[in-house]
C-alpha cells in the first residue's frame, strides 16, 4: 500500500456538491506545505475531478516508476494526484466497478513516499466510492465542508452518520460562503443566516472556521487574498487532530430500556433521559422547520411506549438513535441530553 509512510490521512468531505470543498481542500493543503509539512492532495472525484483546473494542470503527463507506481505531480512542494490527470478533458463515463478500480489505483498505486498529511478531496455523497475509500485506507479523521443553507444541514447529518459507521472521527466543520464583508464599512453580512450556533446545537460539533463569500480566494491558490484566515483554519484543524487520542476516551457507555436512555462516562458522570422527552426534543429536519425554527413534531403523535431500538455514540459529541416509531434521522448532542 503506497500510503504506508503517510502519518495522517484526512478526508475533506461534503455530501452535497457545490459547497467549495475542493477549493477548501487545496487551500488547506497548500497552507500545510507553507507550515513546513510534507503534504499530498488526492482528488477522489472520478466524475468531476477539479485539481487540474484549480492548479492549472490540464495538459499534464503522468509517469510511473520502476515499481509501476504512479508518480504524483508536484507543484509548489505539494504532491497532487487526480483522475483528471489521467483522463484529460474527456468526460468520465464509467460504471460502478470501473469507478472503484480507478479509485483503488489512484489511492493504492500512487508513490506518495513519506508524508505528514495526505488530504483526500472526497467525492460528494455517501455511496460506493466513499465506502471504497474508507475500506482502502485507514483514515485518521474527517472534516466536513458545508454552507449556511438548510439543505446543506441535512447533508451534514448524512456525512456525520456515514463516517461514524466506519469509525472515522470528525474533527469539525468548515462553513464556506458563510458571509460577505461590505467594502464601505467592513461589516459582516450573513445572507443565509448565522450557522455556528446551529451546528453546535444540532450536531455537537465545533466549527473549525467560517470562510467568507470571496471570489479572490480561488483566483490565486498559491497567494490567496486572506492568508490569515486559511492559516487559522489549518491551525485549528491540527489542534483538533492532536486531541483525538484524548477524545477517544470520552465516548460514553450506553444503556437503554423501555423507559429511559442512560449514558455513563469513564469518569463516572452520568446522563439519564426519559425516552419520550428525548424523542420530543429531536431537532432534525423532520421535527423542526429549519427556516423558521418552528416545531413540526406534535406531542400527541408520540406514544407513551416510545423506546429506542438502537443507540450509537457519535464520537465525543452526540448519539444517533433509531426509535421504535421508525424515526432515525435525529442526532442528539450530549449538551442537549444534559438539558
Amino acid at each position: 500500500m503506497s500510503t504506508e509512510n503517510v502519518k495522517s490521512i484526512i478526508a475533506i468531505s461534503s455530501c452535497k456538491g457545490g459547497v467549495g470543498k475542493s477549493t477548501v481542500s487545496a487551500l488547506l493543503a497548500l497552507d500545510l506545505v507553507k507550515k513546513g509539512y510534507k503534504v499530498g492532495l488526492v482528488d477522489a472525484d472520478i466524475y468531476g475531478p477539479s485539481l487540474p483546473s484549480l492548479f492549472h494542470l490540464h495538459n499534464t503527463t503522468v509517469y510511473t516508476n520502476e515499481k509501476k507506481e504512479i508518480l504524483p505531480i508536484e507543484k509548489n512542494g505539494l504532491k497532487l494526484m487526480s483522475f483528471g490527470f489521467l483522463l484529460g478533458d474527456a468526460p468520465a463515463v464509467l460504471r460502478g466497478p470501473l469507478t472503484t478500480r480507478y479509485i483503488q489505483q489512484i489511492l493504492g498505486q500512487t508513490a506518495w513516499g513519506e508524508l505528514d498529511y495526505l488530504l483526500i478531496d472526497m467525492p460528494p455523497g455517501t455511496g460506493d466510492i466513499q465506502l471504497t475509500i474508507t475500506q482502502m485506507v485507514q483514515l485518521s479523521a474527517a472534516v466536513i465542508v458545508t454552507t449556511p443553507h438548510t439543505l446543506s444541514l441535512v447533508d451534514v447529518a448524512r456525512g456525520i452518520l456515514m463516517f461514524e459507521k466506519v469509525n472515522v472521527p470528525i474533527l469539525g466543520i468548515i462553513e464556506n460562503m458563510s458571509f460577505f464583508q461590505c467594502d464601505q464599512c467592513d461589516k459582516k453580512h450573513y445572507p443565509f443566516g448565522k450557522m455556528t450556533g446551529k451546528l453546535k446545537d444540532r450536531f455537537g460539533l465545533d466549527s473549525l472556521a467560517q470562510w467568507p463569500l470571496l471570489p479572490p480566494l480561488v483566483n490565486n491558490l498559491e497567494n490567496p487574498s486572506d492568508e490569515n484566515l486559511i492559516n487559522e483554519t489549518t491551525t485549528q484543524l491540527l489542534k483538533a487532530l492532536e486531541t483525538l487520542t484524548e477524545r477517544k476516551g470520552h465516548t460514553p457507555n450506553v444503556q437503554f430500556d423501555t423507559k429511559k436512555i442512560t449514558l455513563t462516562w469513564s469518569d463516572g458522570s452520568t446522563i439519564c433521559v426519559s425516552n419520550r422527552d428525548l424523542r420530543l426534543s429531536c431537532k432534525c429536519a423532520l421535527c423542526i422547520d429549519e427556516l423558521t425554527g418552528a416545531k413540526l413534531l406534535k406531542e400527541d403523535t408520540i406514544k407513551d411506549d416510545i423506546a429506542a431500538k438502537s443507540v450509537t455514540p457519535l464520537g465525543n459529541y452526540a448519539v444517533s438513535i433509531q426509535w421504535n416509531d421508525g424515526h432515525s434521522s435525529g442526532i442528539y448532542p450530549y449538551s442537549q441530553l444534559q438539558r
